[in-house]
């Protein structure tokens, strides 16, 4: 031990001295017992009134994390509902792109046939709809010839058609024989490629 070191105290004083060592467990003792007073008085645990507010705040906490799952899972619901009625819409009103120009021109020939409206030309074009891969818009430029009457029942079956057509336009040509019109209908449709949908 160097020289330098000194011992805060003497133990052999301490052993020699019985004041000096009932001072020292005296000392001993007070520190125990303010140990064991903020033990008693402050357990770090917290109090009872301590540990209750935590609780309370832990309960406050887990309900509300219970109605975010409990929202979470209506919202699931509702995008699978939202999904599953856009499935119907698009597969009841929307042709299928292979079959699009036939069933198109079918149910325009079973309209001008319910009207008494005669089809003439047809020119078909395909235009993409932005943002969909699978999904295009068939614009079709249609002439029709028949009497007035005719003609507005026609635009009323077009309108009312199970294959979501859109009339976009009507022109009307020259009149023939005073008894007929002539006139020309730009009617959009959608088509969807399913074989792209399901894949």
């Amino acid at each position: 031990m160097p020289k330098s070191f000194n011992l805060p105290f003497n133990l052999h004083n301490l052993v020699k001295d019985p004041r000096v060592g009932m001072r020292a467990i005296i000392g001993v003792l007070l520190a125990a017992n303010l140990v064991m007073a903020v033990v008693a008085f402050r357990p770090f645990g917290g109090s009872a009134e301590d540990l209750a507010r935590e609780r309370a705040a832990k309960e406050t906490q887990l309900a509300a994390l219970n109605a975010h799952i409990r929202n979470s899972k209506q919202m699931v619901d509702k995008v699978q509902v939202a999904r599953k009625a856009v499935d119907e819409f698009l597969g009841k009103y929307f042709m299928d792109r292979q079959t699009t120009t036939s069933d198109l021109w079918g149910e325009l020939e079973r309209i001008g046939d319910l009207s008494g409206v005669s089809l003439e030309q047809e020119t078909f074009q395909l235009d993409e709809i932005e943002g969909s891969d699978s999904m295009k818009m068939m614009v079709m430029q249609l002439g029709c010839e028949g009497a007035y009457p005719n003609l507005v029942k026609f635009v009323n079956l077009v309108d009312k058609s199970p294959r979501f057509l859109l009339i976009e336009n009507i022109h009307l040509n020259a009149v023939q024989n005073g008894q007929k019109l002539n006139v020309t209908f730009k009617i959009d449709t959608f088509a969807i490629d399913r074989s792209g949908a399901d894949s």
